[in-house]
């Protein structure tokens, strides 16, 4: 079987199943039609698998002309069944935190309870979504091999992290390296030929286990550099220095330091989550891993720090935040994206609004915002919406904004992204973060 699977891999005969068609399933989807497979893609959200069987894509990193490009050898499901027939499965599915910050694995237990149903021997298994150190191997290989078979000889299993970077025009699935682990050596050697097929270079680690830590490591090391560099944003801030500054002077140095840069707080899918998994995982062993619990207070708290700073430069004004008109530049969480999860946006422009003021908001890639339920829409960009803003206030710094137009037509900027830097200033006071 071994054998037969690899020669389907190598004769691109294969038939891959993606499930969970988001930022990561869809592209992934792309890049295996692209090296010549067929591909089924699997989400039970039905809007989603409506759009894509009308040749529309929902990600702004599959346009429809690339996605229309590859619509003769993929189709879209909202059923699990075409995975009796695949060959290879692969599951993307979104991993969240609870309110509590405990791990949220319903959606790899739910795929996982109906990849059971359509497992047969020959079939490759990878999960791609962010989990703790040991959810391959405790939680998804019980549930396979509850149908009978064995993992390693009857079917393969392996973990492979997503390393997609929404928006991210640079590196992309090609090009950036991909990480595997197998259950058994047989499982990592399947996994590398599979993902050899749509990536320049392919790194197999010794474990599953190995490979979930290797995503968990590089988004804790994000974050708690980004914690650092928050709290010395606030530290500068005390001290009446530069934050920004500072930051490109030390990024000069060739060697021992990194350039990270403060925001107005965490967003997207991995960062502000991924630590989290890993420390609960620590803690089910007794060891509190500290710099994660600091840092994400610290990042947290970033939101409460910018409406602060929003609040302290009305008062020069000599007007308070209640009543005051709002205006927030970009709700994604990261510039040159649609992608509003967990973005710092929403918390900024909820706590304005619980101290009463109008907030409105333009972003060329967010049409419109679910707040509580309710519908915000983006507004138009012009003259008339900067001039009538007590303050203006960039959140995102997409490059689709004109910065020295927007410095023209303020009175009063908190720019917590440095989008201002390169702008001449006459009439408009600028608060940096």
């Amino acid at each position: 079987m071994i054998d037969e699977l690899k020669e389907k891999i190598t004769s691109k005969t294969a038939h891959v199943a993606v499930i969970g068609l988001g930022y990561v399933g869809l592209p992934m989807c792309v890049e295996f039609v692209r090296a010549g497979f067929r591909v089924t893609g699997v989400d039970i959200d039905e809007r989603r698998v409506e759009q894509l069987r009308a040749g529309k894509s929902y990600i702004l990193d599959v346009t429809d002309e690339v996605f229309g490009s590859i619509r003769s050898r993929f189709d879209a499901s909202s059923s699990y069944q075409p995975l009796q027939e695949a060959d290879v499965v692969i599951i993307c599915v979104p991993t969240p935190l609870r309110k509590t910050k405990d791990p949220d694995l319903s959606y790899i237990l739910s795929a996982s309870s109906q990849i059971v149903k359509y497992l047969h021997r020959g079939q490759l298994i990878i999960l791609e979504s962010t989990t703790y150190p040991g959810t391959t191997d405790e939680i998804i290989l019980p549930e396979m091999e509850a149908s009978g078979l064995k993992a390693g000889v009857d079917f393969f299993l392996a973990f492979s992290p997503e390393r997609i970077d929404p928006g991210n025009t640079r590196y992309n699935i090609r090009n950036t390296p991909k990480i595997v682990g197998g259950y058994s050596s047989s499982c990592g050697e399947l996994a590398e030929l599979l993902y050899n097929a749509i990536a320049e270079k392919v790194v197999c680690v010794s474990s599953t286990k190995s490979a979930e830590m290797v995503k968990l490591l590089e988004n804790t090391f994000r974050a708690i550099n980004i914690g650092m560099v928050n709290e010395v944003a606030i530290m500068c801030d005390k001290l009446g220095i530069d934050t920004w500054e500072v930051i490109d002077a030390a990024a000069t140095k060739p060697f021992g330091f990194m350039p990270f840069y403060p925001g107005p707080g965490l967003g997207g899918h991995c960062i502000p989550i991924d630590p989290h998994y890993l420390a609960w995982k620590l803690k089910t062993l007794n060891y509190s891993a500290r710099f994660i619990e600091l840092a994400g207070e610290i990042n947290a708290g970033m939101p409460h720090y910018v409406v602060t700073k929003i609040s302290d430069a009305l008062n020069q004004d000599r007007k308070s935040v209640k009543g005051s008109r709002i205006l927030l530049l970009g709700v994604a969480y990261k510039k040159n994206s649609n992608d509003v999860r967990e973005s710092p946006a929403l918390d900024i422009l909820k706590l304005l609004q619980e101290k009463g003021a109008e907030v409105f908001y333009h972003d060329p890639y967010v049409r419109d915002l679910r707040i509580d339920s309710i519908m915000i829409g983006t507004r138009e960009l012009n003259s008339a919406l900067l001039e009538e803003a007590d303050c203006v206030v960039i959140v995102t710094d997409h490059d689709a904004f004109d910065w020295q137009y927007v410095v023209n037509h303020s009175r009063l900027i908190v720019d917590t992204r440095n989008a201002t830097r390169r702008t001449r200033a006459e009439t408009c006071r600028i608060i940096k973060l």
